[in-house]
C-alpha cells in the first residue's frame, strides 16, 4: 500500500483476494490433473493385495515388456545424446550453408504426431515400403522387431538433448573454444576440457528427459512393433493390452512402474535445475580453458 501512495502503479496479483483465488485454482488443477491419477494408480495397483501386485510384475509377459523397454532406452538414449551434442556443436560453433534448415529439421519430431512417424516408417521399411524388398532379400527385419522400436523411439526423442544444449551453447559463444584452439589444444581436448564442463548439467537434463520419453513412448512404437504379446510389446503397450484383457489390477501394477519413473524423472529434473542445468557458467569455462595451457608447447 505504501508503494501505491508513492505513485507506483499496482502490480498484477497484489490484491490478496486475487492471489488466494489464483493459488486455489492452481492447487485444484494440480490435484485433479497430477496428484489424483497417481493416487488412483497406486490404489488400483494394490487393490488385490501385495501378492497379486508381485505376481503381476513377475508375469513373463510383463517382465519381457519391462526388459524390452529398458533395452530400447539403453540403445536410443546414447544415440540421441551423441546426436544432440554433435548437432548443438555444429550449429553453435560453426557457420555453414543450411544451418537454419538443420535447426528446423531437428525440431520436426516435436511437430509431427508419433502415429504419423510410425506410419512413415512402415512406408520406408515395410514389406511394401521403399526398402522393403531389399531388406527382405537380405533377411533383415526392421519392423515388428527391436530395430523398428528403437528407430521410432529415436525419432520422437531426437530433439530433447539438442534443444537443451543449443540455447546454452549459443549464449556461451565461441570465445573459449577459439582461445583453447589458439593455445594449441586439439578439437577433442577443447571439447572435454572447455565445452563439456560448461554443458554437463544441461546435457544431463536433456538425457533425463529423453530417457523418460523413450520409456513412455506409445504412439510411434504401437505402429512399428506389431503389438505381439511377449515379443514386441514395450511396457506402455503391455499396459494397454492388460487393460483390454479386463485385467485392470495387472494394468495398474505395470503402470505403477512408469509412474515411479515419472517421479524419479521429476526429482532428477529439479535436482539438475538446482545444480545449474541450462545456465551459462562462464567462470568454470574460463577455468577449463586455463587447464589446457600447461600442455601448450612454446
Amino acid at each position: 500500500m505504501a508503494d501505491h501512495g508513492k505513485g507506483r502503479p499496482p502490480r498484477v496479483g497484489d490484491n490478496k483476494v486475487f492471489r488466494r483465488v489464483l493459488l486455489t485454482v492452481v492447487l485444484l488443477l494440480v490435484a485433479l490433473m497430477i496428484v489424483a491419477p497417481l493416487v488412483v494408480i497406486a490404489v488400483e495397483a494394490f487393490s488385490r493385495g501385495i501378492g497379486y501386485f508381485a505376481k503381476s510384475i513377475a508375469d513373463p509377459d510383463t517382465r519381457h515388456a519391462i526388459l524390452l523397454t529398458v533395452v530400447t532406452a539403453l540403445i536410443a538414449v546414447p544415440f540421441n545424446t551423441a546426436f544432440g551434442v554433435a548437432a548443438a556443436w555444429a550449429i553453435t560453433k560453426h557457420d555453414f550453408p543450411g544451418k537454419r534448415l538443420l535447426t528446423v529439421v531437428i525440431e520436426i519430431p516435436f511437430s509431427v504426431s508419433p502415429i504419423v512417424a510410425g506410419v512413415s516408417y512402415l512406408f520406408v521399411y515395410g514389406l511394401q515400403g521403399l526398402f522393403g524388398h531389399a531388406l527382405q532379400a537380405a533377411d533383415i527385419k526392421i519392423l515388428f522387431a527391436l530395430p523398428g522400436i528403437v528407430l521410432a523411439s529415436m525419432f520422437v526423442t531426437g530433439p530433447f538433448v539438442a534443444r537443451e544444449l543449443i540455447p546454452l551453447m549459443q549464449a556461451q559463444g565461441r570465445d573459449l573454444e577459439e582461445a583453447a584452439t589458439s593455445l594449441g589444444a586439439s578439437g577433442w581436448r577443447t571439447f572435454f576440457s572447455v565445452t563439456l564442463p560448461n554443458i554437463k548439467w544441461a546435457l544431463l537434463y536433456g538425457v533425463v528427459l529423453c530417457n523418460s520419453r523413450v520409456m513412455g513412448e506409445f504412439g510411434a512404437v504401437s505402429v512399428v512393433s506389431g503389438n505381439i504379446r511377449g515379443q514386441t510389446n514395450t511396457l506402455p503397450l503391455h499396459i494397454e493390452l492388460l487393460y483390454h484383457d479386463y485385467n485392470a489390477a495387472g494394468a495398474f501394477a505395470a503402470a505403477s512402474i512408469l509412474a515411479c519413473l515419472a517421479i524419479v524423472t521429476l526429482v532428477a529434473k529439479v535436482a539438475l535445475e538446482r545444480r545449474g542445468a541450462g545456465r551459462v557458467q562462464r567462470p568454470s569455462a574460463l577455468a577449463g580453458a586455463d587447464s589446457i595451457t600447461p600442455e601448450v608447447k612454446p
